[in-house]
């Protein structure tokens, strides 16, 4: 929802409800695809992944959704949700932002990539709220808005994923 924050009880509730959509999709999967499932989790915040956020927000500016979501998750690997889905965790981060900087997004002052696809393109959320997804696989290039929000975009993985059963 533009304009609204996310909070940290909607996040519990999405993680309890991704938890239930994996694990029938785990059931289900290598009868459908016919090949066992890779390793497919949305982890919990722990102490370390805190430590790793709070390290985080002392190397730059984050916006405040990405921090609601990394003190309730640390991250996700989803990677036989459609071609893919990964939430990194605040560390690796943190990594990126130290090796490639920001992600020069026309009328965001400041934007993080936070999460990629299984081809490579990468979702950074921006200072406004809003989600960005690469164009290519590359930090360099254009990016497109992909969702009003980060509780957009988390909505997006829950309906992927349910539809994958």
């Amino acid at each position: 929802m533009p304009g609204e924050r996310l909070e940290s009880e909607w996040l519990r509730a999405w993680w309890e409800h991704a938890d239930v959509a994996l694990t029938k999709l785990m059931e289900s999967f290598t009868a459908t695809h016919g090949f066992p499932p890779g390793q497919n989790v949305v982890s919990l915040a722990t102490d370390e992944s805190h430590r790793a956020t709070d390290s985080l927000v002392d190397l730059t500016p984050i916006p405040s959704d990405l921090t609601t979501l990394y003190w309730v998750i640390s991250e996700a690997s989803l990677p036989d949700v459609d071609n893919g889905y990964f939430i990194h965790s605040p560390m690796t981060v943190a990594g990126h932002f130290r090796e490639y900087g920001p992600p020069a997004i026309d009328d965001e002052p400041i934007a993080l990539v936070f999460a990629s696809d299984g081809g490579g393109h990468l979702f950074a959320v921006g200072d406004s709220g809003r989600i960005w997804r690469s164009t290519t696989a590359s930090w360099f290039d254009d990016f497109e808005v992909a969702a009003a929000s980060l509780q957009e975009f988390l909505e997006h993985l829950s309906w992927r994923t349910a539809e994958q059963f």
